[in-house]
Order: C-alpha cells, then structure tokens, then sequence
C-alpha cells in the first residue's frame, strides 16, 4: 500500500475516551494475568489507531503548510492530543497497580514499568490546557521557519535552498548568502523571541503544577531517562570541554589552512574544501536509485527493509515551496512503515540524509513486530544510534553517489561528526540556563547563548554580523523550541557512533553484527543497557570521549587532503 493510498480518519475523541475507560474498567477487575494481557493488546489497537492519524496529519502538514485541511488537522491534534496523553496516563495508573504486575514484568520485561513511571510523573488533569497551548506554539515555530521567502539571485528561496550558496567555493557569496538567510532571523527576531519565551513561562508553569522547582527534571523525564540525570549529563559535558574541543579546535584550524585564508570567519566554516565540497553526482531519482543498490549491498536485511521503502512510497526527500524546513524520520504503527521526510538540495547533505534518517527507519522496521508501542522504537539518544551509526556503516559504498570526490566526502563526513559534539552540547547547556533561569529576558538569553559560544566554539568568530555577534545564532534550531533537552542525545549517540566507525575499520562484519542487534532490540531495554548490549563503551564514563576519539583521528591524520 503506498503512503498516498493512507487513509486518515480524524479521531472521535469521545468515543475513544469511552472505549479506553471501558477497557479499564475491565483491567481492573480481571480475575487473571490473560485477562489483562489480552486488555493491553487491545489498548494499544486503540493507541495505534490514534497515533497512526496524528503522524499522518504530521507528515502530510509538514509536506505542506500551505494545505488548509491538514493544517486545520494539525490544530486539532494539538488541542486533543493532551486529552490523549491523559488515557494514556490513566492506562500506565493501571498498569502500574495491576494485581498481576510479576507476571506482566516476567512477559514484558521491566522497561515498560520503568517508562510508565517515569511518564505518570509528566501528567496531570489540569495541565490539558497547558498542553495545548505548548502545541500550538511549536507549531507556530515551524510555520516561521517555513514562511522564510529569501530573495536571492532574481529567486524567491527557503531556508533549505539557501545551503549551496551558503557552501559556494566564492568566498564573497558564501557571505551574501549567509547574511541573507540570517537577516530572515533578524527580521523576525521578534517573533522568535516571543515564542520561545511564552515556551519557556509556559513549560515552568507545568512543571510547578507538578510540582517540580523547575522544568529541567521534568524534561527529563519527558525524555523518559530512566538509567541518567542531569548531573551525570554536566559530567559529559565536561568530557565535551576538556577532551573534544582542542580536538575540534585543531580541525577547524585545519580548514583554515586547506582554506588558505588567514582567518576562518563564520561563513567560512560551511566550506571544507577550497576546490568546493563533495556533491552527489546525480538529481534525486539518481539518488534514490544508488541509494536502493547501496542498501542492496550492505545486508540481505537492509535491502529487504529499502525495497520495502521505495514500494510503499515512504519517503519525500525533495524541497519546494511550503514544505516545513529539516528532515526526519516517524513510524505509522497502523501500517507498520516508518516515513522519511528531507528537504533535498543537491549537496552532501542528501546522502547523510539518505544514511541517518534510513538508520532510524531501519531500526524501526527491525522492531516493528514488537506489540507494545513502547518498544518499538527506544528512548532518543539511543534511537540517534542507529541513525549516526548508519552514516559510518555506508561508508564502504559512498562512491556509488561522490565518484572521485569519495574521500573528500569521508574526510568531510567524519571531521563535521567530531565537531559537532561540542555546538550539541552547547544546545544543551544553552537549555538548562534558560530553565533554570526562567525570568531572564530575550536579550540576556543571547548573552548567554554566546557565553557558551566561546566555551564550546571558540574558534566561531561572527566578524561583522551584529546579529550573530549578538547572540542570535539558536533561532535556526527547531530542538529548543520543539523539543527541549532532545539536543544532547544526538552527541551521546555520536560518540557512540564513532565507537561503531572504530569497529568497523577493524572487524566490518562483526560491528554490522553488533548494529543489527541493537536495532532489534528496539526499546525494550534503557539507553545504558543497549549500548551494553551493542558492546560499547558507556559515554558517562570519564574517559571514554578521549579513548573513542582515538581511531577517527588517525584516521584524520593518515587522509589529510
């Protein structure tokens, strides 16, 4: 069935509401361990149906804003999808006092227990409101960032279309291009502002009707960390500073040099190589079509999981007016098919899109006939793990899309994966000021924004933009808005990630191995317990940064171009 012929119904709120409290009540007086088993299968057919129209009406709202239906769709989703998250907090009360729970955990395993609690600690009845009123203002985000109409070149473009011209060999023009998509930011400034600050009152507001000191612990467990919290997290992030930022410090130094300039400005960075980046060698279609032999090649399981893809149209990868900004991957459980969306642009980063969101929607094909919803996919960070760690185990086939430029996609590829750690980690301690400091002002929030600049970047210097100078940089990233604390999961999987990419140097077959299993054990397990079970080094560890960092850059250091 392909993704056009999906059919979205819109939810009967009322009715589901009657039918979960129905199933419930019978839950509570089961007179057995089956009873209520076979109550839970048919809990999660309610859940699945709903689910499955809200991704629906997610995908096909971001494939186009402009779409009056789906985004009259999308407002109803926001203002009910609280109502729905109630049933589901009142199943896991259930779940969590069931005269059967030993024998639930010994079918389920304790990962569903653990997630339950974690979750009855984000909820409450009168928070509804609250909830909606988040929805809505993250939905107003991404209509902003769609709205960009950027003026460029006799052209009217989007923020995505902006990236070649942001990456042109011309120094001039990667400067023109970088301060025209900037001055959408500073022209909304804001807008931006007031957004994110009424997110920032309002999630403080939910957190102390739950009676939390601050929403940092409550993100937290929206997060459903159930193995880490924020001070094993600080921990990291001090690895981040002592171990990876003089590693990062040295390749952007690198750059400049290969840049042959005599300082590498803000809009210098995008640039890796003087003689321009490496680009895919075909359109779209080429792509794909390179993108099914690759997959084709690396495993009997990744080519069995592509084709599945392709058939069912699960994918839309190009950009074009409208179309929500980033790209992503979601799973619509009623169908058993994960969704890829991209903006495609016609630079390398088509294929690290093809790899990263393909790792997630392979795990989740991998996972799919698990029957709770809860474990189908994991926890976040442990999901980014299989995304990173599928850009690395591609690497054997990335001629197929750069030809003669496949080593300067590696080198590229690899040195952006080590510094990107440090600005993820920027993100997220950007995150905890700001909620742990929920008074602070717009124009204090970038003060603090660039403060941490300088601590994590410190070689990123703005030049003459007043804007970036002042702190301005965040608006671009969705994470803060949409999901907060999100950002950090994206660094403890790449270097987990990284771990992958020394394994498979030494032993391709035996890393494969170790990825595979990841992905099928889904999320029926925490995030230290997967990376344990994939045998890799736990990133908390002091030292593990500095010992993982050891192969990639030797790898730098023996392909320096």
């Amino acid at each position: 069935m392909k993704f056009s012929e999906f059919e979205y119904v819109r939810p009967n709120i009322k009715k589901m509401q009657e039918s979960f409290d129905h199933l419930l009540n019978k839950f509570v007086k089961a007179n057995t361990f089956e009873e209520q088993d076979e109550i839970i299968a048919n809990i999660n057919d309610i859940r699945s149906d709903f689910e499955s129209n809200s991704s629906l009406v997610y995908v096909r709202n971001t494939i186009n804003t402009n779409d009056k239906f789906y985004e009259e769709e999308k407002k109803f989703m926001d203002e009910n999808s609280p109502l729905y998250e109630e049933l589901v907090t009142k199943y896991y009360k259930a779940l969590m006092s069931s005269k059967f729970e030993k024998e639930l955990r010994e079918k389920w395993g304790n990962q569903i227990f653990d997630l339950a609690d974690k979750q009855l600690k984000t909820f409450k009845k009168d928070i509804i409101d609250d909830l909606m009123e988040e929805n809505k203002l993250k939905s107003e985000y991404t209509k902003l960032l769609a709205s960009a109409k950027i003026d460029y070149k006799g052209q009217i473009r989007n923020l995505s279309q902006m990236i070649p011209f942001i990456q042109s060999k011309d120094r001039e023009q990667r400067k023109e291009a970088y301060e025209a998509q900037t001055k959408f930011f500073e022209e909304n400034e804001e807008k931006f502002d007031e957004i994110y600050d009424d997110l920032v009152k309002l999630r403080t507001k939910i957190a102390k009707k739950l009676g939390y000191k601050n929403f940092v612990e409550l993100g937290y467990n929206r997060l459903s960390r159930t193995d880490y919290d924020s001070s094993m997290v600080e921990g990291y992030r001090n690895q981040i500073i002592n171990d990876l930022v003089p590693l990062a410090t040295k390749l952007k130094e690198m750059q400049k040099e290969r840049l042959n300039i005599d300082k590498l400005y803000y809009y210098d960075e995008p640039l890796t190589f003087l003689d321009g980046n490496a680009t895919p060698k075909g359109d779209a279609n080429w792509i794909l079509d390179n993108g099914k032999k690759m997959y084709s090649l690396l495993s009997s399981e990744t080519k069995e999981f592509f084709d599945f893809m392709m058939e069912n149209e699960t994918m839309d990868l190009l950009t074009k007016e409208g179309k929500a900004a980033g790209g992503y991957c979601t799973y619509i459980s009623k169908y058993q098919t994960p969704f890829i969306f991209s903006n495609f642009n016609g630079t390398s980063g088509d294929i690290d899109v093809l790899t990263h969101e393909a790792g997630h929607a392979f795990q989740m094909y991998q996972s799919r006939h698990y029957k709770l919803p809860e474990y189908q996919f994991p926890t976040l960070e442990a999901c980014e793990i299989h995304s990173m760690s599928m850009e690395f185990l591609t690497w054997p086939h990335m001629e197929l899309f750069f030809k003669e430029d496949t080593k300067k996609y590696k080198f590229a590829h690899l040195t952006s994966s080590i510094t990107f750690i440090p600005y993820g980690a920027l993100v997220d301690e950007f995150q905890h000021v700001v909620y742990e400091n929920p008074d602070m002002t717009p124009k204090e929030r970038k003060q603090a924004w660039r403060e941490l600049e300088q601590k994590y970047l410190p070689h990123r210097d703005y030049f003459d933009n007043e804007f970036l100078k002042a702190g301005g940089y965040w608006f671009r990233q969705g994470h803060i808005f949409k999901n907060p604390f999100y950002y950090i999961d994206y660094t403890l999987a790449q270097v987990c990630a990284l771990q992958f990419f020394s394994k498979a140097n030494i032993d391709f077959d035996n890393a494969f191995k170790d990825y595979l299993q990841l992905c099928k054990k889904g999320g029926s397990m925490p995030f230290l317990q997967l990376v344990k079970s994939a045998n890799l080094n736990n990133p908390f560890v002091d030292g593990t940064i500095k010992e993982t960092l050891k192969v990639p850059e030797k790898w730098l250091l023996n392909n320096i171009l």
